[in-house]
């Protein structure tokens, strides 16, 4: 529901705004998990990219602004963002996008911070960086899986759970620096309907781990960003990435990416404003395969698993080349299942 009405709002915005991408980061560091990292020669190489190309870099609350005002933005524009607050960012990132003049957001979990983990940031630190033009924001009180329903717990007890860890989280980002952004990204880029729902009502701005650019077609509740780490941070597969373009969605079904109960192949149906598409052009992605889609008709297509998402997280990713920019549109759709007896498995 809460998609849908966003797709009938598009009819009443701005289609002229441009696609932004949003690269997301973790550890800039050698010596951390490759799977959540870039070395700090990577990110140079990165950040050197953009400057050279003329890349705009602004801030995630610009871009922001900008979708939900239909504002357009200029060409070949970017957000960077950080997950968790560690303390590479302000040793390794730090000072390569500040050679640059690049805006950063940091999104970050109290709990860690509280606790004094090693490897995060303390408040005095994140406030340095705030004073050098950092935004901060929410994502979580402590990195919770916040989808997961507790053993016993009923939906509207998890619901209010949830509702006050974000609030929580949120004053105390305002509290200690001053920072009021209401933009969430949500841990492991586990999100559902009733999630949305839930920082539709509170005003709050959600962000995924599904890969894609971001603009007047994406769900405000359920930006897209490219993460950039280990096979990720690959650079010529990364320059597409740069370059890619806000998939024309106009419809999406099914609009939860919590997989109800053993229906471990969704089915989705993706409608397209056509206009800049060809259908040939159209591939989608599952498991690592090429997956050419079935067509409709003349502007929607459905894709399928042809076997069970593996239990946790999946995703179908959807390309097509634009017919006047040569430029890639990108679509991923997140999935999140859980084992086939109904527990999740342990992370």
């Amino acid at each position: 529901m809460l998609k849908s009405v966003l797709f009938t709002l598009l009819c009443c915005m701005s289609l002229s705004a441009q696609a932004v991408v949003i690269l997301q980061y973790h550890h800039v560091a050698e010596d951390t998990p490759k799977v959540t990292s870039v070395t700090p020669a990577q990110l140079s190489q990165q950040m050197a990219y953009l400057h050279d190309n003329d890349f705009k870099v602004i801030p995630l609350s610009e871009v922001v602004e900008s979708i939900k005002q239909g504002k357009a933005l200029p060409p070949k524009t970017v957000a960077i963002t950080f997950d968790d607050g560690y303390k590479s960012i302000a040793e390794n990132a730090q000072p390569i996008l500040s050679q640059y003049g690049f805006p950063y957001t940091i999104f970050i979990s109290v709990e860690p911070i509280e606790r004094h983990f090693h490897s995060i940031m303390d408040w005095q630190t994140l406030n340095r960086l705030v004073e050098g033009g950092a935004e901060l924001a929410n994502h979580s009180w402590g990195h919770e899986h916040l989808i997961r329903v507790l053993d016993g717990e009923t939906e509207e007890q998890w619901l209010a759970r949830i509702e006050k860890n974000l609030l929580s989280t949120e004053a105390a980002i305002k509290k200690q620096t001053g920072q009021n952004h209401k933009m969430l990204a949500y841990p492991y880029g586990e999100y559902n309907v009733k999630l949305e729902a839930l920082l539709q009502k509170h005003g709050f701005v959600g962000f995924g781990q599904q890969s894609g650019a971001a603009g007047p077609y994406s769900s405000l509740t359920a930006l897209p960003r490219f993460p950039v780490a280990g096979a990720y941070a690959n650079f010529s597969s990364l320059k597409v990435k740069i370059n890619s373009l806000n998939m024309p969605v106009l419809e999406m079904s099914p609009l939860n990416t919590q997989l109800a109960m053993g229906e471990w192949r969704p089915e989705m149906k993706v409608k397209l404003d056509m206009s800049d598409i060809n259908a040939s052009e159209v591939t989608c992605y599952i498991l690592g395969q090429a997956v050419k889609p079935t067509w409709i008709s003349a502007d929607e297509f459905s894709v399928q698993a042809d076997k069970d998402l593996p239990a946790g997280r999946s995703r179908y990713n959807c390309t097509a080349r634009s017919k006047s920019k040569g430029q890639y549109y990108w679509y991923s759709q997140a999935w999140v299942r859980t084992k086939d007896d109904g527990s999740w498995i342990k992370e």
